[in-house]
């Protein structure tokens, strides 16, 4: 056996685990509900993120003046068709967020756990009634 002949261990180990090596599925998420909603909360982040680079640009027309120009912007219909999307994909977000929390944090009073659902019901009242408030504000009559 010459020198070009022998096969090394590595050289073994590259090629046999590439011929076990199963292929990857690019929907695997989809098999299982909880995969498929953990996978849709991460692809909703930039709409999230989309919906603060909005309110960012918002902040900087009042402050710049041109507030005229980005309500124009803002009444295009892709315009409010990207938002309606947004809205809903942080609707969701914050969602799947609040019932994640009591996976996330225990909470004990005096040697007592929270039940998971008054951790749940403590943060979606809370997100209720701060968005009434913020509502009402925005919504009342100058």
């Amino acid at each position: 056996m010459t020198t070009e002949d022998k096969i090394t261990p590595s050289a073994a180990v590259r090629t046999t685990s590439a011929a076990y090596r199963p292929r990857r599925d690019n929907l695997w998420f989809t098999r299982t509900r909880s995969y498929t909603v953990f996978v849709l909360r991460e692809l909703t982040s930039v709409l999230v993120a989309w919906s603060i680079v909005f309110l960012l640009m918002l902040i900087d027309a009042v402050g710049g003046g041109t507030l005229q120009e980005f309500a124009a912007l803002a009444a295009r219909p892709w315009m409010i068709a990207i938002n309606v999307v947004a809205l809903a994909a942080t609707a969701f977000h914050a969602v799947t967020f609040l019932n994640l929390a009591p996976k996330a944090t225990v909470v004990r009073l005096d040697g007592w756990r929270v039940p998971a659902w008054m951790i749940q019901g403590g943060n979606h009242s809370l997100w209720a009634l701060v968005s009434i408030v913020i509502a009402y504000f925005v919504l009342r009559s100058p």
